[in-house]
């Protein structure tokens, strides 16, 4: 743990606050029957902690393979936890006062927190880039590797514009209320939902596309790291190619107004399109590296 620490400390300290928040949230849904916009009110908080908790600890790993621009690195990382701790800072607030924190401007201090929480999510995407641009200019030794990094940033970062659709979708009843955002496209916020997402289950839901983006930044380097030396470069690309049409399709789902479970056929066919192109890639990928251990085999023989 000590060595961890080391990575990126404000990052790796903003990750050990969120692990200790997701235990409290822990707490809070089970002495707090609160019920917000149709869910428990700590279910966010919960989220929240334990998403941008490994959001943090990927960052600060990945700050230690930056061979250039190290002190840039190191601060827009600070500053990306500055700004995550702003705005976990808000969301518990809101749900000590029993209000909602996303896309509320009901009251001047509510505004006021909305607008803080709106600079410090552009700030995240900011320094999010700045971060990419560095390790852009570092030199790896596994080509493979450097690649995933890079391309798992790229998409996080686009997973993280996807929140943007989310603003301004509030209907009239909720702009009166004071809310000028919505997560789900068809339906109300606060309807029937999927357990341990929250996602909707009768409308589009604009958090899948949001959520499956942003942890590009996770999944690409780990799907590349599990083919050990078996991964390549156009390995690398096929994977984020497919990645990537997964992120566009459910981003077209959520704005049909679908549920994530309740594909219609042109959906489903996208899907079948996505899993057929990353199914060819890995076996593509396996057979071409059998084939070349045979290769070296037979000359060694």
């Amino acid at each position: 743990m000590t060595r961890a620490l080391r990575w990126h400390l404000p990052l790796m300290l903003f990750s050990l606050l969120m692990a200790a928040l997701t235990a409290v949230s822990l707490v809070g849904l089970v002495v707090d029957d609160r019920i917000l916009v149709g869910s428990p009110i700590w279910f966010k908080p919960f989220k929240f902690a334990v998403s941008l908790g490994l959001y943090a600890v990927t960052l600060a790993w990945m700050l230690t393979l930056v061979t250039r621009f190290r002190r840039v690195g190191w601060w827009a990382g600070t500053v990306i936890a500055l700004a995550s701790a702003a705005e976990m800072a808000i969301i518990v607030g809101q749900v000590l006062r029993g209000a909602r924190s996303h896309f509320n401007v009901g009251t001047p201090f509510d505004e006021l927190l909305w607008d803080i929480m709106t600079y410090s999510i552009l700030t995240l995407w900011i320094m999010h880039a700045v971060i990419a641009v560095t390790l852009l200019f570092t030199r790896f030794r596994d080509r493979a590797t450097g690649l995933s990094i890079r391309l798992g940033l790229l998409l996080a970062l686009v997973g993280l514009g996807l929140g943007t659709l989310m603003t301004g979708r509030a209907d009239d009843e909720d702009v009166a209320a004071g809310i000028v955002g919505a997560h789900s496209v068809g339906v109300r916020d606060g309807g029937p939902y999927m357990p341990l997402t929250g996602w909707s289950t009768e409308g589009g839901d604009l958090r899948v596309p949001h959520f499956v983006g942003i942890h590009a930044l996770q999944v690409i380097p780990l799907a590349v790291a599990l083919f050990g030396r078996r991964a390549t470069p156009k390995l690398a690309w096929g994977l984020t190619v497919g990645y990537a049409g997964l992120m566009a399709l459910v981003t077209w789902q959520a704005l049909r107004g679908q549920p994530l479970l309740r594909p219609d056929l042109l959906t489903a066919l996208g899907a079948l399109a996505v899993a057929t192109w990353t199914a060819a890639v890995i076996a593509r990928t396996l057979r071409t590296t059998d084939t070349t251990d045979d290769q070296k085999e037979v000359v060694h023989a």
